[in-house]
């Protein structure tokens, strides 16, 4: 047995053993393996250094199996993979339709334009999960996503041309007074504006203006350039109404070819600007004002408003008829008080009935739109110049009108899209 102090020294390649000097230098005694215990060749060491003297050779080691590839994007790439992503409303990809604009990649980043066809699209979360998966596939890391809205023109562009800038004009009517016509028109307006598109609201209730009252609007338009009155705004909507122009109480009594001349003075001449919507909330019933529009203006599209019992049905088929008597798109109906939920219980009562709206519109073969509940919220905003959609905390039927804007926007851009042709580059 050697002891604690015994120390290797390998010299000219060869394996030695040796003793460590105790009391001066010892010459080591050499071991010479016979051939059964050959030993392989070590590394050559130096005494008294740390470590070999040459680095051992580099030894390659092999690439994962599961590591990713380096990405190879390029435009086209991304452009063949946003093919496969559908707009669901209008059932085509968004490069076919021209929604994707500035397409920038650095690396295995993407960042690009969705250009929507209204800022108010009801699936626009849709199409974004559905882009960022089918670029995934490509081996983005990163992908950014700006957001645009170009509204296209719903109506022809034959006929009357009375409002160049004025891409779409939605009619709200209800053949019957009572049915929140009026509360419908101004949400809806302010529910579009506050999704990002230009919106003005036309009060076409020229004996019955209550618009201002629920817009929170008071006092006189001025006189803009080239005479044009300038429309008052509040909540991102240009309003205009006979109320502005007569003192509060006074009644107006006229006959129709007055209310018509007022309607038509409205649409020529007040500076509406460039607008995506305007909103026109005509009287009820089916008399001059409508038919003064409809002949002044294409409009785009007609909602219906009712409640659920038989009594505003009837009327509100009147009106159906009448707009398509006149060629006019309706473009569905909704029903106003569908049914009152309490707040402290949460039990629904249903004061003016159910379902009269959702049968109307099947039995008619249109869109139902949606029920609307009754809200306290809903008068306390309409007395107090704050519409439900922009209450700072909204209620029930802010949500529902909310939605029916969305609606009402997304089945414009169809029709706009079904007018136009799409040139596809191959």
């Amino acid at each position: 047995m050697r002891d604690s102090h015994d120390w290797v020294a390998l010299r000219d390649g060869g394996p030695g053993f040796g003793r460590a000097p105790e009391r001066g230098p010892r010459t080591p005694r050499r071991f010479h393996p016979g051939p059964a215990t050959a030993m392989p060749a070590l590394p050559r060491y130096d005494v008294g250094r740390a470590g070999p003297a040459a680095a051992p050779a580099r030894v390659p080691i092999p690439q994962r199996k599961d590591q990713p590839r380096m990405s190879t994007l390029s435009e086209g790439a991304v452009f063949d993979a946003l093919r496969t992503v559908q707009e669901p409303e209008l059932g085509r990809d968004i490069v076919t339709l021209n929604m994707v604009k500035a397409v920038a990649i650095d690396g295995p980043k993407v960042a690009f334009t969705i250009e929507l066809t209204t800022p108010a699209c009801p699936l626009k979360d849709e199409i974004e999960q559905n882009a960022r998966a089918a670029l995934a596939g490509l081996g983005a890391s990163e992908v950014e996503i700006t957001w645009g809205a170009m509204v296209r023109r719903a109506a022809p562009a034959a006929g009357p041309a009375l409002l160049d800038g004025v891409k779409n004009i939605i009619a709200v009517a209800s053949g019957k007074g009572g049915v929140g016509k009026s509360t419908v028109s101004a949400n809806l307006a302010v529910a579009l504006a506050r999704s990002g598109a230009a919106v003005g609201l036309l009060d076409a209730d020229i004996t019955g203006p209550n618009i201002p009252l629920m817009m929170g609007l008071e006092g006189s338009p001025a006189a803009g350039p080239e005479n044009k009155i300038l429309p008052l705004e509040r909540y991102g909507v240009k309003v205009i109404s006979i109320a502005f122009f007569v003192p509060d109480g006074q009644p107006i009594v006229w006959r129709g070819p007055l209310v018509g001349g007022a309607i038509q003075q409205f649409l020529r001449d007040v500076a509406w600007g460039d607008l995506d919507y305007l909103v026109v909330d005509l009287p009820p019933g089916t008399s001059d004002a409508q038919l003064t529009l409809a002949q002044a203006v294409p409009i785009s599209g007609s909602v219906l408003v009712t409640t659920p019992q038989q009594v505003a049905i009837s009327d509100v088929e009147k009106a159906l008829a009448m707009f398509r008597r006149m060629s006019v798109p309706v473009i569905g109906v909704v029903e106003n008080m569908s049914a009152f939920v309490c707040p402290h219980c949460g039990e629904a009562t249903e004061i003016f009935g159910r379902g009269g709206a959702e049968r109307f519109a099947r039995d008619h073969d249109i869109e139902f739109l949606g029920g609307i509940p009754l809200d306290v919220t809903v008068r306390q905003g309409g007395d107090a110049g704050i519409p439900a959609v922009a209450q700072r905390e909204p209620g029930p039927a802010a949500e529902a009108m909310t939605t029916l804007a969305k609606t009402v926007a997304a089945r414009m851009s169809v029709r706009a899209a079904r007018q136009q042709p799409v040139l596809t580059i191959s």
